[in-house]
């Protein structure tokens, strides 16, 4: 039996009594310092039994049977084997195993079994918010569809695919033709096809909502724009039951096919005219209350046969940062991390925030970089999200404080250089003085004596 089982009075002490003489002291000492005390397995913060989330990084702890406890204080180590036998035991917890995370910037935690209280992770030590893998797509798998094939839109047009152009993460694109009676012309169209519960479906949402050719007419009037990159889609609908499908007027080719058919050179004039053109595409985004969310060469198209024609397509990230007028609220976790193209993504991205209107400048400037430079920092880490969301962080540390430290500054253009010391700057809600910005990349442009409304300086194989 146990001598202080629960439920019974502790005997008073005998004369003579020495077992328990030298027991009840240490049970005193062992019971007062043997009380639960929790610890946030995410950060190592000390947090009150009753939370059920840390007030530090916001991760759920553990429930009470899960909870992390201290060892046993040194008044119990004193005890003999046989003394320690008579005091009451709590039940099997589960012991934390905190497990280095090499590439992560953060520890993972994992839980086992144990027949006892162990030790866990010092209050002391703390560690950065872990921030999750970028989740895969659990949409289906979309399989090509053969040229040829018929597809019939919500109007009942109908259009015909042509040659598979390119194949993404996020769909495929597709030459199209208009199958239908009524339409006699040989234009060519751009299909982008994807599985039917997949991210087009949000592309389609942002066009219906946001990118109406009226609503692009209108904002080019406005503003005294000769042209604006927005995709004009003519065209939507599912099909077999199994597809979505998006139809737009003619796209051309990506920029990152042409780029690597010339080794990713362009020069500092094309960078200049395409840096002008997309700043104008994201203010006529952020003013209809949009974000991109993942611009990258692979997303921005240009027409073999009108060079001037620059259009930033693929809003599968599109994100309606202020509906209503009122921005979104900073909030890190609120998305999953490290979603769109590693490589080009912002910070905020990287840490499951919502992207806001400086993202997309961010992510403009990481592109203006690579174009110019042909490689960034974080260029040969790209299967570790953490390890370039570091290398991010520091890089814009330095354009902030020590632009001379930073990657390649030497060498950037002058332009490009104030542009993202601009960018850099801006607070998450802040508004950006695009007006500004084009007028420090017009510039150079101005001095070449051209502007950034004429064919692109790139050389193109249609």
């Amino acid at each position: 039996m146990n001598r202080f089982g629960k439920g019974r009075k502790r005997p008073e002490a005998e004369e003579g009594d020495a077992s328990f003489a030298a027991v009840a002291p240490a049970y005193k000492r062992a019971k007062a310092g043997a009380g639960m005390v929790n610890f946030c397995p995410q950060c190592g913060q000390r947090v009150e039994a009753s939370f059920n989330f840390c007030a530090f990084c916001g991760a759920r702890l553990p429930a009470e049977e899960e909870a992390m406890q201290i060892t046993p204080t040194s008044s119990m180590k004193g005890l003999n084997q046989e003394d320690q036998e008579q005091l009451p035991r709590s039940p099997a917890k589960k012991k934390a195993e905190i497990l280095p995370d090499k590439g992560n910037a953060s520890s993972a935690v994992k839980w086992s079994w144990s027949p006892s209280v162990s030790p866990t992770k010092s209050p002391k030590a703390k560690a950065k918010p872990s921030y999750r893998s970028p989740r895969k797509d659990r949409s289906a798998t979309v399989r090509p569809l053969p040229e040829g094939e018929i597809l019939t839109d919500l109007n009942n047009k109908q259009w015909k695919l042509g040659k598979l152009l390119s194949e993404g993460d996020y769909g495929l694109m597709y030459e199209a033709m208009c199958a239908s009676e009524a339409c006699r012309s040989q234009r060519k169209y751009s299909l982008k096809l994807d599985c039917k519960d997949g991210r087009l479906f949000n592309e389609q949402n942002f066009m219906q909502r946001a990118a109406k050719k009226a609503t692009v007419e209108k904002w080019k009037k406005q503003h005294a724009v000769p042209l604006l990159g927005i995709p004009n889609c003519v065209g939507f609908g599912l099909h077999n039951s199994n597809y979505r499908f998006l139809v737009f007027s003619y796209l051309g080719r990506s920029l990152q096919s042409i780029l690597d058919d010339c080794a990713n050179k362009m020069t500092e004039k094309a960078a200049l005219q395409l840096a002008v053109r997309l700043v104008d595409v994201l203010e006529f985004l952020h003013e209809n209350e949009y974000t991109h969310g993942n611009i990258s060469a692979q997303h921005i198209y240009v027409n073999p046969a009108d060079l001037a024609a620059i259009t930033l397509a693929d809003y599968c990230f599109a994100f309606r940062y202020s509906p209503g007028g009122k921005h979104v609220p900073e909030c890190e976790g609120s998305r999953t991390p490290h979603e769109g193209t590693i490589e080009f993504i912002s910070i905020d991205s990287h840490k499951g925030a919502a992207p806001s209107r400086r993202s997309d400048l961010e992510s403009l400037g990481y592109c203006l970089v690579k174009w110019l430079c042909r490689c960034l920092p974080w260029s040969e880490d790209l299967d570790c999200p953490c390890v370039v969301m570091q290398k991010k962080e520091r890089y814009k540390a330095d354009v902030i404080k020590s632009p001379s430290l930073s990657f390649d500054w030497k060498s950037n253009p002058e332009a490009l250089k104030s542009y993202l010391l601009q960018v850099m700057s801006l607070e998450y809600e802040e508004k950006p003085d695009y007006e500004e910005l084009r007028t420090v990349l017009r510039r150079p442009l101005e001095l070449m004596r051209t502007s950034a409304y004429d064919s692109v300086d790139l050389k193109v194989v249609p």
